[in-house]
Order: structure tokens, then sequence, then C-alpha cells
């Protein structure tokens, strides 16, 4: 028996969905009996991630497109309601990292490109997506935000990156008390540290040369002692998105092993 009865058949959308936590949710979702779109920039990335999931066609639809361009992200939700006939679950997760140095030496070039997936991204998804879920009077929006979306932490030169999260953070919250009275939820969840290849390129930020030892550190600051897996976090996601959450919208679910108990 599956853990969420609720979610089978329901349509579930995945931006970022070619990356390591987009995949791990679309496995999530797909188990759980929901078809599933992905989004992404990299149709080769979609690719690689439709043939690892080995899902039918029928149950599993790939877009390409830029989740920072409004035409873009017009045409993805609609692509996705034409398929499927409607969104019940909408992953927001598209996200970069940018480029890791200290606040006076970031170019505005990769600090705008940051803010423009991250920020614009998750603004667009839920102005195209919601009406989508209002007009059915329900829906579950998860937007991925982090841990940097709550702390400021150490200052470790991704000050683009944590800006961008804090935003998330409070559009969620101003986004769900907007799309309550819709019977619509919102929520974020907030990983920490993820062993995926972002991770890989911010801990060589970090300490060019010494990403193991980047990592090691990283691992001691959690109180489990490891990094999350993808699935860690796509199991959180499993959970907002279904009834059992069903009384939560608005909340911030940390899903990081301690680090910020």
């Amino acid at each position: 028996m599956n853990a969420h009865e609720d979610l089978k058949g329901k349509v579930t959308l995945i931006t970022g969905g070619a990356g390591g936590l987009g995949i791990a949710a679309a496995k999530a979702f797909l188990e759980q009996g929901s078809k599933v779109a992905l989004v992404d920039l990299s149709a080769e990335a979609l690719a690689a991630a439709a043939a690892d999931l080995g899902a039918p066609g029928d149950d599993l639809l790939t877009l390409t497109a830029d989740v920072s361009e409004e035409d873009d992200v017009k045409a993805y939700v609609a692509a996705v309601v034409e398929k499927f006939g409607t969104i019940d679950v909408f992953f927001n997760n598209a996200g970069i990292e940018g480029k890791v140095a200290p606040l006076v030496d970031q170019d505005m070039a990769d600090v705008d490109k940051v803010f423009a997936v991250n920020i614009r991204g998750t603004f667009l998804g839920l102005k195209y997506v919601l009406p989508v879920m209002y007009a059915q009077g329900s829906g579950s929006v998860i937007n991925t935000s982090s841990v940097g979306g709550l702390t400021a932490g150490p200052g470790l030169g991704v000050t683009p990156y944590v800006t961008s999260k804090f935003a998330i953070t409070g559009l969620t919250r101003l986004a769900a008390n907007e799309a309550a009275a819709h019977g619509v939820r919102i929520n974020s969840v907030h990983p920490s540290p993820i062993n995926t290849q972002m991770m890989r390129r911010l801990e060589e930020g970090f300490a060019p040369g010494h990403a193991d030892e980047a990592r090691s550190g990283i691992a001691d600051s959690i109180p489990l002692g490891r990094y999350a897996e993808a699935r860690d976090i796509a199991d959180a996601v499993l959970f907002l998105a279904s009834d059992a959450s069903r009384f939560i919208t608005g909340t911030q679910l940390r899903v990081d092993g301690g680090q910020l108990s």
C-alpha cells in the first residue's frame, strides 16, 4: 500500500525536473501513482531523466523551458493542462547556486541570473499555476527554499543564493495567505546540503582543490552527521503534497538533519 494513496492519479508538475532533487521527487510521485510533468532548461538532461525514470508516456511528460521567461512559463503550464487536464501538485523547485565569491566581488550578471531563476522563476510559476488550481478549488504547492532561506549562516560567499532563498520564504508565506481562500495550500521546504551535483560545485567553490575537506566540514555541522539524500527531501515534499498535511499552509519545513536546531 502506498503511503499517500490520495496522490494516486493526481498530476504533479516539477520544475528543475532534471536535477538530482527533481528526479528523486519524480520517482517518489510516480511510485504513488501520480502523473508527472518535468520542466527543465536542458532537453538532453530531461531525456536522461526520462530514461532513468522509465515511466510510460501516459504518466510522464517532459518540457523544455526557461523558468525565468514568462512566455516559457505560460507554455509549460498550458502543455501540462493540455496533456493531463489539470495540475494538482506543483513542486516549484528550479534553482541555481551562482558564483561563490564575497559580495563585493560578485558580478552583477551572475547575481541577476540567480535572482531571475530563483526568485522570478518561482514567482512566475505561482502566477500561472495558481489559476489552474483556483479553478478546481484545490491544490498543493511546494516551493524549494533552503536552510539558507532561514538563517544567514557563516557567510560563505553565496550571498545572491541566500538572498534568493529568503525571498522564496517570504513569497511562500504571502502567497499562502492569498491562496487559502481558493482551497490551495502553499508551503516551502528548507533542505540542508543535499548530496547532489550542486553541492559538488559549491564544495569546490568554498575550498578550491580541497572539496573533500569542505564536504567533511559541512557534514560535521549537521547533527545527524551527513548530507541529506535527494530522497530525504522528496519524501518531505510528498507529505506536503498529500492530504496528510491538509491543515498546513504558509509553513517552512526544515529538512536539515538538525542543522538549524
